[in-house]
């Protein structure tokens, strides 16, 4: 039966392998794994509560949340693990070591952020706009197409980073072809999103350049040269230089899947639907954002003027 006191004097590992195995888009991971080779690095172990609670008062809110978050899934898995090899011989000790992991669970205190947070939508014209600043190159059509797919399909940034043109699919409605973007989202739950014919177009002429197989998103170098993939920061950067260009400095991804939510709504599309092509697990967070089946006939990407 492993317990606190048969592991390692370091359990960063160990907490680095469940990170790894857990079922987490690749940004959080990399968040999580981040705070937790930090906190290894200060000569901090993981076994010791207290020590954890002091390490993380010291840190920002947002760094608290994402070392309980680690620790938690961490400390979870192991209290399965101990719960799964006891013996009646040995319930003493598992009941131990399940209240030293639960107290580890406890020692960090995250702030809840009071009132309400303001978000970034954009309206039509701001849209058009920000799309219609990308130039007519390489470059200007990865970055149009890299828009595009977070607000004419609210994609999430890993989601759009990790997108293939294998997941382009035809699917028949009332007589014709619509293009749906066959997405593996965040909690490996996998969803259709019907897109507009405009955006569908964009897919397709950069798959020409592309050779269309492999990722839709790419680097571009200096001359046009058309690399194998592109990074969530890259594509963080390309959304902050456009949002620059319509004023809006601050602007992230994640605004662009809201202002596609947004856009929907004000258009008339059932929030339920909403929730569905965002692959929310319930329609209270779509609700925050601002059981039908999918409407392959009308979808939020025709409202959205790319």
């Amino acid at each position: 039966m492993t317990t606190l006191a048969t592991l390692p004097t370091t359990n960063q590992q160990h907490i680095l392998t469940a990170i790894d195995a857990a079922d987490l888009a690749d940004g959080t991971k990399r968040h999580y794994k981040r705070v937790i080779t930090e906190y290894a690095a200060a000569g901090h172990s993981l076994a010791d509560a207290a020590a954890l609670a002091t390490y993380a008062a010291g840190l920002s809110n947002s760094g608290r949340a994402h070392l309980k978050a680690a620790v938690k899934l961490w400390t979870r898995g192991m209290i399965n693990q101990v719960k799964g090899g006891v013996t009646p011989g040995d319930v003493a000790t598992a009941q131990a070591a399940v209240m030293r992991f639960e107290a580890l669970q406890e020692a960090i205190h995250v702030k809840a952020a009071a009132g309400q947070k303001a978000h970034t939508w954009l309206t039509l014209k701001q849209v058009k706009r920000l799309v219609d600043a990308t130039p007519d190159t390489v470059a200007g059509k990865r970055d149009r197409l890299a828009l595009s797919l977070l607000v004419g399909a609210g994609l999430r940034r890993d989601e759009a980073i990790n997108l293939t043109f294998e997941q382009m699919k035809l699917q028949p409605v009332k007589g014709k072809l619509r293009t749906v973007l066959q997405i593996h989202g965040k909690g490996a739950k996998d969803r259709v999103v019907p897109v507009s014919d405009r955006l569908a177009a964009l897919l397709d002429e950069w798959s020409a350049v592309c050779g269309g197989k492999g990722l839709v998103l790419r680097s571009v170098g200096r001359r046009g040269d058309v690399g194998e993939s592109i990074s969530d920061i890259a594509l963080f950067k390309i959304v902050r230089r456009y949002g620059r260009a319509i004023d809006k400095p601050d602007l992230a991804p994640h605004d662009l899947r809201r202002t596609y939510a947004q856009i929907g709504y004000e258009s008339g599309v059932p929030i339920t639907q909403i929730s569905k092509l965002l692959g929310h697990s319930n329609v209270a967070t779509t609700q925050r954002y601002l059981n039908l089946d999918l409407d392959l006939e009308t979808t939020i990407s025709d409202f959205v003027p790319l």
